[in-house]
């Protein structure tokens, strides 16, 4: 089946030079050109576009740039562990949410003062081990003035308690929805003046958001395993 760019165009929505920055990003498969220059698509080029325009607004340009170089060497797997790969990471980014939320729901969000006696300090690694979130994103947020952890006055490391380990998951949540800093900061300030429900709002939108990521990744998905057909690379 050969179709013109205006005929794709118009079924994807795009516009045709939208086409073209495809072909010229090394999206799609080279395009012959008819007698006149036109270029000419074929049914497979027409399921490397319907996935592009499927998955990049669930998965990034890097995650599709991967998938369609994968396809392009006739490697399907490849192709399919890279969005598994970003599937993964947002079902971790669920579990945080929900672990968020039971937080900011429970009977001890009393703040917890730096000397009082409310359990052992943790070292950043401590924390990082069981927030899962790397040290280095800790440190920036601390930069950032988002986290302000203790020091030992001993050796001068920073030194975490429970309270600090809620505002980490708080600021990681939110930061899996995209809010900016500022927005983050007010949260963390509500939750510092008892006032939590704005808080639990926030987080019950971001939740709404990684629903609605989550359907949009497995569109996605639908997508990719259809053209995987067209280009009769499945077992």
């Amino acid at each position: 089946m050969k179709a013109r760019p205006i005929d794709i165009a118009r079924k994807l929505h795009i516009s045709t030079s939208t086409l073209r920055h495809y072909e010229a990003w090394g999206l799609v498969p080279p395009i012959e050109r008819a007698a006149n220059g036109y270029r000419i698509y074929t049914e497979e080029h027409i399921a490397y576009f319907e996935s592009i325009r499927a998955m990049y607004p669930a998965f990034g340009m890097d995650v599709v740039r991967q998938a369609m170089h994968s396809l392009m060497r006739g490697d399907a797997d490849a192709a399919l562990w890279a969005v598994n790969e970003a599937q993964a990471k947002l079902r971790q980014d669920k579990v945080m949410a929900d672990k968020t939320i039971q937080l900011l729901e429970s009977s001890v969000l009393d703040h917890v003062e730096e000397t009082g006696g409310t359990g052992k300090w943790m070292s950043i690694g401590e924390v990082a081990a069981e927030t899962n979130i790397p040290g280095s994103a800790i440190r920036h947020w601390e930069k950032e003035g988002l986290i302000a952890p203790g020091r030992d006055p001993d050796n001068g490391y920073r030194r975490f308690n429970r309270a600090h380990l809620r505002q980490l998951l708080l600021i990681r949540t939110l930061r899996t929805a995209v809010y900016s800093l500022e927005v983050i900061k007010q949260v963390l300030e509500e939750i510092e003046r008892q006032d939590v429900e704005h808080a639990r709002q926030t987080v019950r939108d971001t939740l709404q958001y990684l629903n609605k990521l989550n359907q949009a990744q497995c569109r996605g998905i639908h997508y990719l395993y259809k053209q995987c057909g067209v280009l009769r690379l499945l077992d």
